[in-house]
């Protein structure tokens, strides 16, 4: 993905929802229909999911309006309640904001920041990328480099936590499946559990991106809700809201993919369609549509 503070979509996945009810917005304050947002004492999702947290941490309300500003922050539309931003950026004020952060890959540019030995490298020592965003692939093989890793990441998600950001989406879950078969899906899941468990602890939700296929492991990892791409278009969104009981918000980059996932899920989930760039209003190819 570009660099943080620049767009990034992760391969272009996933989508669900249009709202039915009329809200009404600013850029501080919002009223609007949909379900309110839910608590969970992480402590208690602890039990179910083998991590340890006593923060009281705050789910996104399921059905809502949401917009995806990871390419750059700009006043939320009117109706909107769920706003997702790079950690770089600040929360909107009032509404439920989800911090994005880049956990599994390094920005481009930004390898040359990381440890040389955290880098996944293939067997001729070649730094492992991933040739649609350039971006390393870091090397979460071992429990030792995944402490390592996490201890990083985990600083980047406690700026998200003194922010005021209510959540966190670690992008790039499914590095695993662009690796050559270096890294595993238990791999991932051994990762994602450690920033689970840190971001619980500091009041946060987590969100899984992407990779349906391992969403059905949400309790054992510790993961609240999911932040989907073109789910629509690759109908994927049922799979998702089954696993995260409707907690979804879906990005689809196509008209074809909102109108699939506004009619499999338009009642239930959070859907926006926006342009592949997630660009700012101001730009030519800014797209931001509900319908």
């Amino acid at each position: 993905m570009p660099a943080e503070g620049s767009p990034r979509v992760g391969g272009l996945r996933k989508a669900a929802v249009v709202l039915t009810t009329v809200c009404a917005a600013g850029w501080g304050l919002t009223a609007c229909g949909g379900s309110p947002p839910e608590t969970k004492n992480a402590a208690e999702s602890a039990a179910t999911s083998s991590l340890s947290a006593s923060a009281e941490v705050e789910l996104p309300p399921r059905h809502a309006g949401f917009d995806y500003q990871i390419g750059g922050a700009y006043p939320p539309p009117a109706g909107v309640r769920i706003v997702a931003r790079d950690r770089t950026a600040p929360p909107a004020p009032g509404l439920y904001n989800i911090c994005y952060v880049n956990a599994f890959q390094a920005q481009p540019g930004d390898e040359k920041t990381w440890p040389a030995d955290l880098l996944l490298r293939d067997a001729n020592g070649e730094t492992v990328i991933d040739k649609d965003w350039d971006e390393a692939l870091l090397d979460i093989g071992t429990a030792a480099k995944r402490e390592r890793i996490a201890a990083r990441v985990n600083k980047w998600i406690d700026g998200c936590a003194d922010k005021g950001f209510d959540a966190v989406e670690p992008d790039n879950y499914d590095s695993y499946t662009r690796s050559d078969d270096l890294l595993t899906a238990d791999d991932a899941t051994a990762f994602i559990t450690l920033l689970s468990r840190h971001a619980h602890t500091r009041g946060l939700a987590i969100g899984q991106k992407n990779t349906v296929d391992l969403a059905g492991l949400r309790k054992s990892t510790g993961l609240d809700f999911a932040v989907a791409e073109e789910c629509g278009e690759y109908d994927e969104c049922g799979k998702y809201a089954a696993a995260f009981d409707d907690r979804v918000v879906v990005i689809e980059y196509t008209d074809s993919g909102l109108r699939k996932a506004r009619a499999g899920f338009g009642n239930r989930l959070s859907i926006v369609r926006r342009d592949v760039d997630v660009s700012t209003p101001d730009s030519a190819g800014y797209v931001r549509r509900t319908r």
